[in-house]
């Protein structure tokens, strides 16, 4: 119990190290302009090159480090680890591609710090791992929350590049900063700023300080390692772990579970591969269809809801500085701010709610919550202070989606399936796909197209929410007894 309390622990300060990484590239992309002295379509490929690895990535690690806790604890140590090393060279990467590079490193921590603490977790607690993911989230969203705050006051206030001896001001610098979205430069095109000149920005202090904040972070995850005698050169005096909490770990089944029918190893294979693992044949050989068909939707809401979050919050900018709401861009710029602050205060109040209501029901709440909010957001278009509490009412019912998802999804399949690496690569794919499908139409149809958009993908998730309880209800149930299918039914106080 000590040691499941310490993992935990540490499992919570990796993803602070993952809400760090989400959230501090966005500020800094213009002040990152400046030092690579790139123009603003190039620049914004870092983006890209940040958000496209974590998908394939996500899909890869469950597999890769699926046997032991020792070996994914060793590759959070590695990623956290990699994070701070990230931070602090970014100062010192004056190419365009270079920086690319480096937050490719970023992109690939960042999957597998995602994948392998959801997954470590959910092994661990199974049955009570809905309380400890939301725990997990909340960290996500407070990293989140830190990051532009940290960068803020190094941010630059003019163009921060020389030219003829000045540094040129611009009153559009705040604007553009807001409205920088990954991969849809075409609406800043219009700004000519210099490339060639003195760099002057002062934002490397930024990332060393996050560097720095981050750093405890592989240190404590070394240092259980070390008092678990799992770092590979501590450990010639006994092995890493005695047999007995090696099964414990990696197969712990809740009390009441019928889990004898099958072996520990036998467990261990079945559940928690790698994507491409997940797809092979063998692992669908004698199962029913709705073994499948709970992995699939359970992805594809997770797809919405996710790319719900990363749209949002990429665009919503840009949709209030636009006819016919024409906010002023200091006012529009606290809208992705408020997002954000509610999505981790909607998580910090998930974590005691957890505890007595099914994840089931707060699935449900969630989505209705968002696709109500879309409605009348789209009824008040024209309402500035709307606008906000619809902002902050997102925020509050997205918050906990993933979290609940993952452990109702993995509650049905007895923590047998591939639930875990399924729906965690399928919330990284939407996050990326519908923020480049938003931009485009936004781009063709108008700033409206964005409200639009955000009812039909929360419509969507509510549908695909009601397959999964069909397919729950279809799905063959364990048999051991009356008080395991009470805890399984939906909408279950």
């Amino acid at each position: 119990v000590v040691r499941d309390a310490r993992v935990a622990a540490l499992f919570q300060r990796v993803f602070f190290s993952f809400g760090l990484c989400l959230a501090f590239l966005g500020p800094t992309l213009l002040d990152l302009r400046c030092q690579t002295q790139s123009s603003l379509s190039q620049i914004t490929w870092v983006f890209f090159s940040q958000q496209v690895l974590p998908p394939p990535s996500e899909a890869a690690w469950g597999g890769i480090f699926k046997r032991k806790l020792a070996h994914s604890l060793l590759a959070l140590f590695a990623s956290s680890l990699a994070i701070s090393v990230v931070f602090a060279i970014i100062p010192i990467c004056h190419n365009v591609v270079v920086l690319a590079v480096v937050m490719a490193v970023a992109g690939l921590a960042m999957g597998c710090i995602d994948t392998l603490s959801n997954m470590q977790l959910v092994k661990i607690y199974q049955k009570d791992s809905a309380v400890f993911l939301q725990v997990l989230h909340f960290f996500v969203g407070f990293g989140a929350l830190l990051s532009p705050l940290i960068a803020d006051p190094f941010l630059s206030d003019t163009n921060c590049i020389l030219t003829n001896g000045t540094a040129t001001s611009n009153n559009n610098l705040p604007h553009i900063r807001k409205s920088l979205v990954p991969h849809h430069p075409g609406n800043l095109s219009s700004y000519d700023l210099p490339t060639k000149g003195l760099v002057v920005t002062r934002v490397s202090y930024a990332f060393w300080i996050m560097a720095l904040i981050n750093l405890p972070v592989p240190i404590a995850v070394f240092l259980l390692l070390y008092k678990e005698r799992l770092v590979p050169c501590c450990h010639k005096n006994s092995p890493p772990l005695l047999p007995a909490d090696e099964l414990a770990l990696e197969t712990r089944a809740a009390d009441g579970d019928d889990s004898s029918t099958s072996s520990p190893k036998l467990q261990t294979e079945l559940g928690h591969n790698d994507l491409f693992g997940c797809c092979q044949s063998k692992n669908f050989r004698g199962a029913p269809y709705s073994y499948f068909a709970v992995h699939v939707t359970g992805a594809l809401l997770l797809f919405m809801t996710d790319g719900i979050m990363g749209e949002y919050s990429g665009f919503v900018y840009s949709y209030a500085v636009e006819e016919p709401l024409s906010i002023g861009h200091k006012m529009a710029g606290y809208l992705p701010s408020l997002f954000w602050g509610f999505i981790t205060l909607g998580r910090l109040i998930s974590i005691p709610v957890s505890y007595r209501m099914n994840p089931a029901t707060m699935v449900f709440i969630n989505v209705v919550g968002v696709l109500i909010t879309f409605f009348l957001l789209l009824i008040f278009s024209y309402s500035v202070v709307f606008l906000f509490v619809g902002t902050a009412s997102l925020g509050l019912f997205l918050s906990s989606t993933f979290p609940s998802v993952l452990a109702y999804t993995e509650d049905i399949l007895q923590y047998k399936g591939c639930a875990t690496t399924v729906l965690v690569t399928g919330a990284g794919i939407g996050e990326m796909v519908l923020q480049l499908l938003v931009g485009s139409i936004i781009h063709d149809q108008g700033s409206y197209s964005f409200l639009v958009c955000g009812t039909i993908f929360g419509a969507l998730a509510f549908i695909f929410y009601i397959f999964l309880l069909f397919f729950h209800r279809m799905h063959p149930q364990p048999q051991s007894g009356k008080n395991c299918q009470l805890i399984d039914t939906p909408f279950h106080f």
